[in-house]
């Protein structure tokens, strides 16, 4: 390999959320999506260049931003886009808020398609809305969508809105073109709009293929809008950068102007060079990181079919984050998260944070070095002897 991401970086005393939220420096956390590499050479570099000029006063959008989005879109996804059909913003949640307030009124109803990311849940309730369910069906480790419960959902007038995860987030799934036409095909039928969050696109692995909702919904009558972002790629989550993808031009005008009322308006120009370096340079890296990553998932199924042949482990088809079934562990998953914490100083995010149908699950980080992969699961195991002793 080109890069090195076996080499181990300390991060304790940086502010890293992920590694100093807890003054006890033998906690191992494998929690929050923050991946455990440096971001790749030519980004920093970029960065480096912006800071030497040493003026960091007003500025505008880069006109490369929009190209280097076009390019990426074209050469990873196989979609053309336009530059109008382009909104660059500060970050996923603050554009998946304007786009709620911009097209819902507070009391409306939001579906979500749980176990699913926890701050689709707070930004709902932070916009008024109320968020409904449709679980997805777990069957034998693996995930798939409840149609039937979704095309009820669907049908009721108070539900208005879809806020599709794709890839998805916690389960790892990569929703196929059949499953997202069905999707748009109910939603279409019944008014719903959807919010495609793909901040997950460009980590998928092996088979799998991401499609862009974006390139299914235009052959539906449905209003939908595409987020993307290079900060979960690229591990940039302090410089916040993503976009929306619509070709409706005046949705497009609604949600700039919610973004200016909620003064998120505009993108800081580190943040700005840091996607440009990514979307152009950062291929070669990304796609060493898919193959590292992806050998820490077989490196984690090896180890728990000798060492935790109780746990489940959902099949990893994107993401960094292994979704692990411990209901045969007869603990729910807040007890557990606290009790791994408490006893074996490693941090897990208990599955009920992700919906009610995340009970008994724990959601492992494994964007680490194989070295802190091992640890990981090696406190993992000495928990389950103690509890089998």
């Amino acid at each position: 390999m080109t890069y090195n991401f076996d080499e181990i970086i300390s991060r304790r005393g940086t502010n890293s959320i992920k590694w100093d939220s807890v003054a006890d420096d033998n906690v191992l956390p494998m929690w929050v999506a923050d991946m455990d590499f440096k971001t790749p050479p030519e980004i920093i570099n970029a960065l480096s260049r912006k800071a030497e000029q040493g003026m960091f006063g007003y500025s505008f959008t880069p006109h490369a931003l929009y190209d280097a989005i076009i390019s990426w879109w074209e050469t990873s996804h196989e979609v053309s886009l336009k530059k109008e059909w382009l909104l660059p913003v500060p970050g996923m949640i603050p554009v998946i808020s304007a786009i709620v307030r911009t097209y819902l009124q507070p009391g409306d109803h939001i579906i979500v398609q749980s176990p699913v990311y926890n701050h689709f849940f707070l930004l709902i309730e932070n916009c008024g809305c109320h968020a409904v369910e449709n679980h997805l069906i777990y069957e034998n480790g693996n995930y798939q969508i409840d149609f039937e419960d979704l095309e009820m959902k669907a049908s009721d007038p108070q539900n208005k809105m879809l806020l599709l995860c794709s890839p998805h987030n916690p389960v790892g799934r990569v929703w196929t073109r059949q499953e997202l036409e069905k999707i748009a095909s109910i939603c279409s039928r019944h008014n719903v709009m959807v919010i495609s969050d793909e901040i997950h696109a460009d980590i998928v692995y092996k088979e799998n293929k991401h499609v862009p909702f974006l390139s299914v919904a235009e052959d539906y009558d449905l209003l939908s809008v595409t987020c993307g972002s290079p900060c979960k790629t690229f591990n940039l989550s302090s410089l916040p950068v993503s976009y929306v993808i619509t070709k409706d031009q005046e949705f497009k005008k609604q949600i700039s102007k919610i973004l200016s009322i909620q003064e998120t308006y505009g993108i800081n120009p580190f943040a700005a060079e840091a996607l440009i370096a990514a979307y152009t340079h950062g291929r070669d890296w990304m796609e060493e990181l898919k193959e590292y990553l992806y050998n820490n998932y077989l490196f984690l199924k090896d180890f728990c079919k000798d060492h935790l042949p109780n746990i489940t482990i959902s099949p990893l088809q994107a993401t960094y984050l292994v979704w692990l079934d411990c209901r045969i562990l007869g603990k729910g998953s807040e007890e557990l998260s606290k009790l791994l914490f408490k006893e074996e100083k490693l941090w897990l995010n208990p599955g009920t944070m992700y919906g009610s149908s995340g009970e008994g699950f724990l959601r492992m980080n494994i964007a680490c070095p194989r070295e802190v992969l091992e640890e990981g699961l090696k406190r993992f195991e000495k928990y389950i002897n103690k509890r089998q002793d």
